[in-house]
């Protein structure tokens, strides 16, 4: 115990660590007031904190990593650690944004269509990926991201996803590869469907419902069921597929590890569980049946919000760009052509049921 804390001490208490960490508290709390005005609005603060992330990068580089090996290493190291574990506690907070109360009541018929939206949207564009020949590490975060809820999902889905050392950067440049991919693609859409939903003859419910059930971001359903004027529906909608996360992630480690797994064994198989999704789920439990926890609940959120923001722009600090540049066209194409698909099923769905 007495090393374990020495090593993630020295980890921890570095000069780079204390600079990294101040420029991604900077970037999400810049990313947090920009999304409050129009057109910032419709990416929301991750996506915001992610590209800021991405920008710092060249000074820091510049300026400062580029000083030394220790340096850049420096960076590179603290970086990655704020990204991984500040990734996790922000979706464990973020379970305070999941009322289970209304979930179960007002959003009844909802869950039933999310597990069915979620699990069809991660298949198919996990397959059409699959068959443009995207590696399945990549195809997977897309189509998690695509399927249940935007940049949050490609992170959490990412921590069911174990790789050798050696793979590590890989991985994160999979993780930025990903969530701009879904960013792009969720504000396609999100317009798409503010500029095409009154022409459909749907009702103001039905238009929500399918903003909820096939936008990508949390952000992006709200934007378009404020449009429809059924912001409540949609919102509610979108949260039920948040809750397939921690389904989604259960299964997609298992499948991982059984499938994909570099890691070496001696025999047994260790699945990699994602642990911090029991921690989402009982921020949900508590956030619902603990009425003082209720009250703070939004504050709570927000710092999830902040959190998160953190985790985001640590990665786009480390983003490689030419790697970006070759791998992300394919996996671009897969998930608009999913994306059309879960347009069209969600529409047909909410005419069918609501």
């Amino acid at each position: 115990m007495i090393d374990f804390c020495k090593k993630w001490w020295a980890r921890i208490a570095t000069k780079e660590m204390v600079f990294v960490g101040i420029v991604t508290l900077a970037a999400s709390l810049v990313a947090s007031w920009l999304k409050q005005f129009p057109g910032f609005s419709l990416f929301g603060a991750l996506i915001i904190a992610l590209l800021i992330g991405m920008v710092a990068q060249f000074p820091i580089r510049k300026w400062y990593s580029s000083r030394s090996a220790e340096h850049r290493s420096g960076v590179k190291d603290a970086a990655g650690l704020i990204s991984n574990k500040l990734l996790r506690l922000g979706i464990i907070l973020l379970g305070f944004k999941l009322n289970l109360t209304v979930l179960f009541t007002q959003g009844i018929k909802c869950l039933p269509i999310a597990a069915v939206v979620v699990t069809l949207t991660i298949v198919v564009c996990y397959a059409i990926a699959r068959k443009f020949g995207v590696d399945p590490q990549l195809a997977i975060l897309v189509a998690g991201g695509t399927g249940i809820c935007g940049a949050a999902a490609v992170m959490g889905l990412s921590g069911s996803i174990k790789v050798p050392p050696e793979k590590e950067d890989e991985k994160a440049n999979n993780e930025v590869m990903a969530v701009a991919i879904i960013a792009i693609m969720g504000t396609i859409f999100a317009l798409l469907e503010i500029a095409l939903g009154p022409l459909t003859g749907l009702s103001k419910t039905q238009l929500g419902i399918t903003a909820g059930a096939s936008l990508h971001e949390i952000a992006h359903a709200v934007a378009a069921g404020d449009a429809f004027g059924a912001v409540d529906i949609a919102t509610i909608m979108k949260l039920s597929r948040v809750l397939m996360l921690v389904f989604a992630a259960i299964v997609i480690a298992v499948w991982w590890d059984k499938n994909h797994s570099e890691i070496p064994t001696d025999g047994k198989r260790k699945v990699s569980f994602p642990w911090f999704m029991l921690g989402f789920i009982g921020a949900s439990i508590i956030g619902t049946f603990v009425p003082f926890i209720g009250a703070i609940a939004p504050n709570l959120v927000d710092f999830a919000y902040i959190v998160l923001g953190m985790a985001m722009a640590a990665l786009g600090i480390n983003v490689n760009f030419s790697a970006i540049a070759k791998k992300g066209q394919k996996a671009f194409l897969a998930s608009f052509i999913t994306s059309v698909l879960l347009m069209c099923f969600a529409a047909g769905v909410s005419a069918l049921f609501f």
